[in-house]
């Protein structure tokens, strides 16, 4: 079975951020995910993972965070050496925090040129700790418009090229839905790939429920491939988070 992890940056936000990782076990969760957790100290982070007994599973690079900043530049022509320094500084917080999955963000670009400065980018990044697990993850058009990355079987391509055994996919199923339309059909193509899956529902991007999307059966296909990695719950609740946890009872 997969183990399911909270996106502390979409749950439990009725508190302050340290105090969401004990929230966040009570609940039932043994893993946690920050987008970009750059503003806090990686001290005081460590020490409410350590404190809740929750594993920290999955954060974003680059820095600083998703509120002012753009979103990655690892595929942007000329922004080469930003993204080198951002990555490293990203690297050192994640050990600190014994992050097991660093998502390397693409930024906006478009052509042959943004795709091989991609790939340069990634192959730099996978041989700088070859223990780090890396992950790409395909935006949607609507959402992110002009994000390099906006289709899984253009991240599969992509993690071809690089050829380094510590990248993986990243398969969020409400972007998968929104680039592909049919979950599902993305997973049972690329599952092999996958190191990481992010559920929400589709199109609200609320808790997932049996309707747009069937969970209940999704989960069914994760579990009979063999996944037995985390699965983050990264969305935003419909009400309070821990009313709209029923879902887990799916799984």
């Amino acid at each position: 079975m997969a183990r399911f992890a909270a996106n502390l940056t979409y749950l439990f936000t009725e508190m302050p951020m340290l105090q969401r990782f004990a929230a966040a076990r009570r609940a039932g969760f043994h893993g946690v995910e920050i987008l970009f957790p750059y503003d806090l100290a990686v001290k005081e982070l460590a020490q409410a993972a350590q404190a809740a007994g929750v594993e920290f599973v999955l954060m974003n690079t680059p820095p600083p965070n998703w509120a002012g900043g753009p979103r990655g530049f690892a595929a942007e022509p000329g922004n080469e050496s930003r993204f080198r320094d951002d990555f490293d500084r990203a690297l050192r917080f994640g050990r600190a925090l014994g992050v097991k999955h660093l998502h390397v963000m693409a930024g906006k670009a478009r052509g042959g040129l943004a795709r091989r400065t991609f790939v340069a980018n990634l192959k730099w990044a996978c041989a700088r700790d070859a223990r780090i697990s890396l992950t790409i993850e395909p935006m949607n058009r609507h959402d992110m418009p002009g994000y390099f990355l906006d289709s899984f079987d253009l991240a599969a391509e992509i993690m071809d090229e690089v050829g380094a055994p510590n990248l993986g996919l990243q398969f969020d199923v409400y972007q998968a839905q929104m680039i592909h339309g049919d979950a599902l059909a993305v997973w049972q193509r690329h599952a092999g790939r996958i190191r990481h899956v992010q559920i929400a529902d589709w199109p609200s991007r609320h808790e997932p429920r049996q309707g747009d999307i069937d969970f209940a059966e999704l989960f069914r296909a994760i579990d009979a491939s063999g996944y037995r990695g985390w699965v983050g719950a990264e969305y935003t609740p419909r009400n309070s988070t821990e009313a709209g946890l029923r879902w887990l009872s799916l799984a």
